[in-house]
């Protein structure tokens, strides 16, 4: 569910010449992004200058379409990308309005504000909030939106990060970047902190995470794996990207595999899968509910995907469970296992609480069950549930093995908390702008352990 966008009028500041004084001396804000966070141009690699952009993620209209053509991509285990299928496309982020742009209203289409489709508004309120309370675009407020189709330890992206941490450093008059970062936009940060240490120290001031999958998302990314995403619900989801088609790039892409469950963290219970299995041995028929925990469910992918495939411009690719992707997303889970907090640089950590979370997935029933594995990539799951925002487990988004200054639980969904009032009082306060008082739906502790 999705509440009402929150009344600029009351949250924001009220732009006066105070203001504007005083976001010369802020330290400036850059917005990080996470899975499908980032508006995504498809062009041609040979019209290097005056290329035309295609916008193939998000859009409303035709979005089907152009998905297929430009965005399914194959897995490159030489390079760790997935490169597109389409051999004379590149995909590209645009860099409008300081990185804001690729951030703000997904589809920015005149159809999508004229609807005012509150799905793909993304850190739009969040930008105006912070516009509002003094920071500047250019100079004290940046984004970074990048291809969340690959892995988060990839070059190109840490490469990036770091850019964006350079510019927002250098505009602000060398003064260290808060950085504030949402959903996978996290493991993104936290490879980057493993791996670059030095320069993170160097840029950063303090890191705002909300919503992160740190240990994983186990219910929602094994059915994704399994029979596919769905963005985007009700009536909107007629104009939008199926189940399928997004099934098919999941398949291909080291971002979701990296938020597998971490079968080393010690959850308070495993996530499984469970199959209602029926088994014929010399005549006798038997029905079992088979449990497979997160190291038992990779045969288990194997044979529930072994003869998926796609049609592409008249080939048949076969699309398997992609064991290199497992073997690269292992490395990836090592490196943000080592991540260590600077001793300078301030942690805080928001986590959606109160929403009924998919943790466990259960497919066929004791009265219809599956005969065969690959059923199950048509089949409905069934869930069972956590407490969370929806999309990641409390449990998940809190252990983040740092030292953090505060945790808070609030009660909103994963998107949601982009634009949640509360969210906004946490951050406000947590960058300096203002003491604030909670309202009873959220939980913070102040922490200095690493729980």
């Amino acid at each position: 569910m999705w509440r009402d966008r929150v009344c600029p009028c009351f949250w924001f500041g009220n732009g006066s010449r105070h203001d504007h004084e005083a976001s010369e001396e802020r330290n400036p804000v850059l917005l990080v992004s996470g899975m499908g966070g980032s508006i995504l141009h498809s062009k041609k690699k040979e019209d290097n200058w005056l290329g035309f952009d295609t916008r193939v993620w998000v859009r409303i209209l035709l979005a089907d379409l152009e998905f297929k053509n430009k965005l399914w991509s194959l897995f490159n285990p030489s390079t760790g990308l997935s490169e597109s299928l389409d051999d004379d496309v590149e995909i590209v982020v645009p860099d409008d309005d300081y990185g804001l742009y690729a951030i703000d209203i997904l589809d920015p289409s005149w159809f999508v504000k004229l609807m005012h489709l509150k799905e793909v508004y993304h850190f739009h309120d969040m930008i105006d909030m912070l516009v509002g309370i003094g920071y500047k675009k250019g100079t004290t407020l940046f984004g970074y939106g990048y291809d969340f189709r690959q892995s988060n330890r990839a070059n190109k992206l840490l490469e990036g990060l770091q850019s964006k941490l350079e510019t927002a450093y250098k505009a602000s008059g060398g003064r260290k970047v808060d950085i504030i970062s949402h959903s996978m936009g996290g493991l993104l940060v936290s490879c980057f902190l493993s791996l670059h240490q030095d320069v993170f120290s160097k840029y950063v001031r303090k890191w705002i995470c909300i919503a992160c999958p740190f240990q994983g998302a186990p219910g929602c990314v094994n059915d994704s794996l399994l029979t596919g995403l769905q963005f985007v619900e009700g009536f909107e989801s007629y104009f939008f990207v199926s189940r399928w088609t997004m099934h098919q790039l999941l398949i291909e892409c080291p971002s979701i595999y990296e938020m597998m469950a971490n079968p080393e963290f010690e959850w308070a219970k495993q996530p499984n899968i469970e199959v209602w299995q029926k088994h014929s041995i010399d005549g006798d028929v038997s029905v079992n509910l088979e449990t497979y925990d997160p190291l038992e469910s990779v045969p288990l992918f194997e044979s529930a995907l072994r003869n998926n495939e796609l049609n592409y411009q008249g080939r048949t690719i076969p699309l398997p469970f992609n064991l290199s992707i497992l073997k690269w997303t292992a490395e990836t889970r090592r490196i943000i296992n080592d991540i260590k907090l600077p001793s300078e640089v301030e942690f805080y950590n928001i986590y959606g609480t109160s929403l009924d979370t998919p943790f466990d997935v259960r497919y066929g029933s004791e009265e219809s069950p599956i005969e065969d594995l690959s059923e199950i990539c048509h089949t409905l799951p069934e869930y069972s549930y956590v407490d969370g925002d929806g999309t990641v487990p409390a449990e998940s988004a809190k252990a983040d093995g740092l030292k953090a200054v505060e945790r808070a639980g609030v009660a909103a969904g994963h998107r949601q908390l982009l634009r949640d009032p509360t969210v906004f009082q946490l951050i406000q306060k947590w960058l300096g702008y203002e003491q604030v008082s909670y309202p009873k739906r959220v939980r913070t502790s102040r922490v200095m352990d690493s729980s």
